[in-house]
């Protein structure tokens, strides 16, 4: 099931898993919400694929500072979330948001809680 929301004049749709399940994880386990909000963010960005943000644009976009959202990444990717590639150590990094509890056929492996 999908969930939409609205964010100024643009609509997004995400599972409801990201909304009824994640959200709570990261937020209320983890107290993590920073990650929560990378993760929308990169999620809403990704729709065609993944995408190349450097960390000043994705504190820009979420309201974090750039040290909050390096922590974000680097959590978001400890926990299978989003992997994170670049070409060479100033490479602005290549984001592809994952959805582990989308996997089809053996039993879907979701993030640990």
């Amino acid at each position: 099931m999908l969930s939409a929301i609205a964010m100024g004049d643009r609509r997004y749709t995400v599972d409801a898993y990201v909304v009824d399940a994640l959200m709570r994880d990261l937020v209320g386990h983890d107290h993590r919400a920073s990650a929560f909000l990378v993760y929308l963010v990169l999620t809403a960005a990704a729709e065609e694929g993944p995408v190349r943000f450097s960390h000043a644009q994705l504190a820009e976009r979420t309201g974090l500072s750039k040290r909050g959202v390096q922590e974000a990444v680097l959590h978001l990717a400890d926990r299978k979330l989003l992997r994170v590639t670049r070409q060479g150590a100033t490479d602005v990094p290549r984001y592809e948001p994952l959805t582990p509890w989308r996997r089809h056929g053996a039993a879907a492996e979701l993030p640990s809680v």
